[in-house]
């Protein structure tokens, strides 16, 4: 079951005061954690962040969003305060998406929506095609949904995944974890991601460092740099994409993967699957900034995702709450 933790001291700035608790669910090997904004029985919205970063990522966005609904974000497995996965683990989106499954299990959800950034977003994607009848509205927040891979390199790819994931353990055994000063630590997370402001490094650090004797270190997982050995082709991505019901709002910032993939054959996947969204009717929408515009400057997009919730969902359950007039 769900349960609260309190005296959480995380929340440092003034704007997030309405954030009101922290999340624990147990899974097998420990427990996934996240923050819960809004009402009890608000309308259920699922936020997943990307990779390396950890729920803090949604801390400047949510608060501009309608307060009507109620808003769970996530740690992923290796990430933030969740527990990291078994030794000799990998990680991979359907892992993840299993991860999506214990947590609304866990919270009793039947249906709801997600926001998602980046790996987040391809979470949603594949969350949303396999069980598409649990999803009536998904966010993607400069992503695609999927990322689709070529299948000659699948071979290549998934060996480097195997190779990494032995040489990582032989390293282990031997190495300790890097003790930083806080200072040093931001320095390093600035340098590893340009994307971020200096608030937002601030934001992610929050969740993502422990406290050890000497300094801190980084909470996630280092496991996550390895090689993702499941794949899915261009094909198989349109056919999972096909398979969404929900109402797709896709955001994509100006300054972020459109820059980033930029060569032939990645610029023929994503075309794909952004004409896959406008076949269906779905929103396609650049906005201004870069990879990290909705935590840097959350308010390029929280109008956008605003009205897209309250026109997709919020309208609809007023609809379904009222009921036919008498």
């Amino acid at each position: 079951m769900m349960q609260a933790l309190k005296g959480i001291r995380h929340l440092t700035s003034s704007a997030l005061k309405q954030a009101v608790s922290e999340l624990s669910i147990p899974v097998p090997w420990g427990e996934i954690r996240g923050k819960v904004w809004g009402p009890e029985h608000g309308r259920p919205v699922l936020c997943l962040h990307g990779w390396a970063d950890n729920c803090g990522t949604f801390n400047t966005l949510i608060p501009l969003l309608p307060q009507e609904c109620r808003y769970v974000a996530v740690d992923l497995a290796g990430h933030g305060f969740s527990s990291h996965r078994p030794p000799g683990t990998f990680y991979s989106f359907p892992l993840y998406v299993a991860d999506v499954c214990r947590v609304v299990d866990a919270l009793q959800w039947g249906r709801f929506s997600i926001i998602g950034h980046s790996m987040g977003g391809n979470i949603a994607g594949l969350f949303s095609a396999l069980y598409p009848e649990m999803v009536d509205a998904v966010v993607l927040l400069d992503s695609y949904g999927f990322l689709p891979t070529d299948p000659q390199e699948v071979p290549k790819v998934m060996r480097e995944g195997i190779d990494g994931l032995i040489k990582f353990e032989k390293s282990s055994e031997e190495k300790k974890d890097r003790v930083y000063t806080y200072e040093k630590a931001v320095e390093r997370l600035s340098a590893a991601n340009p994307t971020l402001s200096e608030q937002s490094v601030h934001i992610l650090l929050e969740r993502g460092l422990h406290e050890v004797e000497g300094g801190v270190i980084f909470s996630r997982d280092f496991r996550i740099n390895l090689k993702n050995i499941v794949r899915i082709s261009l094909e198989q991505s349109l056919e999972m994409q096909a398979r969404i019901q929900a109402s797709v709002l896709v955001l994509l910032a100006e300054d972020g993967f459109e820059k980033i993939f930029t060569q032939a054959d990645q610029k023929k996947y994503t075309s794909a699957l952004l004409q896959g969204y406008r076949d269906k009717n779905h929103t396609v929408v650049m906005v201004p900034g870069n990879h990290h515009v909705h935590l840097n400057n959350p308010e390029a997009v929280a109008p956008l995702v605003s009205d897209f919730l309250r026109t997709k969902v919020l309208s609809h359950s007023d609809t379904e709450v009222q009921g036919p007039k008498l």
